[in-house]
């Protein structure tokens, strides 16, 4: 073999990464120091861009609008998926159509999924509040209560994507030895005691993997309220992503907005860090 083919066969990813995540990187570093808005030159700044994030209270409201979303999010998408895991791991019948039924919104496009979520809950024609006058309750505004608007959307996306996390935690379960569950029965140990003492420790790994991967997807929090909301009502579902993107593709502060989104990842980074702490010390 020549000596340059390894070098050639590799060229590609290098190539991909220099153009793909490399650059846009760097340049993204770049900007943060500078002011432009695409048309006009880039203009230095300093560190006025990373002034104004901390001055800038309505990224903070959409900071927090996205932590809201976690803290429903994601404690309601584990317990969902691992009771589902649990359901499914037992010998039930129709278990292999379940599993695809769970999965199946997993596949379906997010803009479809979230246009079908908008109309089942619209105020005046959504089957939900169909089904509330059938009852004889009042109606409810979903999407254009600021008290529940952010709650409705959190509801949508645990929908969409407990089904992958109920396949992890599937593999999950499947792998505890069986002798564990075995010597817990002789010693008499109760299902819960069984769930807590063997099942929760063995698969503390799928549980942070489930954490980690929720969370990053949940501060990504975009389509929903985009297509759902705009972000409203009164600014209450604007998620953090939803407002970086306003800040580059509709109001052109390319430089402003590169700045948010390094701030935004400090952010993220911040809170997967305190929930590794926290997994490993209540497993």
């Amino acid at each position: 073999m020549k000596k340059w083919m390894p070098y050639l066969l590799v060229s590609p990813y290098i190539l991909h990464f220099a153009v793909f995540v490399a650059f846009p990187v760097v340049f993204s570093v770049i900007l943060t120091f500078h002011s432009w808005n695409i048309i006009s030159p880039m203009r230095y700044v300093g560190l006025a861009n990373y002034e104004h994030v901390l001055k800038d209270r309505l990224f903070w409201q959409a900071v927090w609008n996205t932590l809201r979303f976690l803290l429903v999010h994601i404690p309601l998408q584990i317990v969902l998926a691992l009771l589902l895991a649990e359901l499914l791991n037992r010998t039930i019948t129709g278990a292999a159509f379940f599993r695809a039924a769970f999965f199946l919104p997993v596949i379906v496009s997010g803009v479809v999924v979230t246009i079908l979520w908008q109309q089942l809950l619209s105020f005046n024609s959504g089957i939900l509040n169909r089904m509330l006058t059938a009852i004889a309750l009042p109606r409810v505004a979903w999407l254009d209560d600021p008290a529940i608007a952010m709650y409705s959307i959190a509801a949508m996306a645990t929908w969409k994507n407990v089904g992958l996390y109920v396949i992890l935690f599937l593999v999950g379960l499947q792998s505890v030895p069986m002798q564990y569950y075995e010597a817990a029965d002789i010693e008499g140990a109760s299902s819960w005691q069984k769930f807590r003492y063997i099942t929760l420790p063995m698969i503390n790994p799928t549980i942070f993997t489930v954490v980690v991967l929720s969370t990053i997807s949940g501060f990504s929090l975009f389509v929903e309220p985009y297509i759902m909301t705009q972000g409203g009502p009164m600014n209450t579902t604007l998620s953090a992503v939803m407002y970086i993107y306003r800040q580059a593709f509709q109001y052109y502060h390319m430089g402003y907005s590169a700045t948010l989104g390094f701030c935004f990842a400090l952010i993220i980074l911040f809170v997967v860090i305190i929930q590794r702490r926290y997994v490993e010390q209540e497993l």
